[in-house]
């Protein structure tokens, strides 16, 4: 399962520099991505709709909560 490399930034734009910070996106990344794979072969095993599947794990990752988000 391999895409291209993320160029990771700050919230500014600015690339992250450091090697243990884009080291531990990176595997945070690779993690989410075999699991999500994982959770998508089982359903389509199980009889699930892929695209339902695709969708619902879209939906699962765009309501994720910043717990260091600022609310003004």
């Amino acid at each position: 399962m391999s895409s291209r490399p993320v160029r990771w930034q700050d919230s500014s734009g600015k690339l992250i520099a450091c090697t243990e910070k884009i080291k531990v996106l990176n595997e945070n990344l690779d993690e989410l991505r075999q699991v999500a794979q994982d959770a998508l072969e089982d359903g389509v095993l199980m009889g699930c709709c892929e695209r339902q599947l695709r969708d619902a794990l879209a939906e699962a990752v765009g309501h994720l909560v910043n717990p260091y988000s600022v609310v003004s």
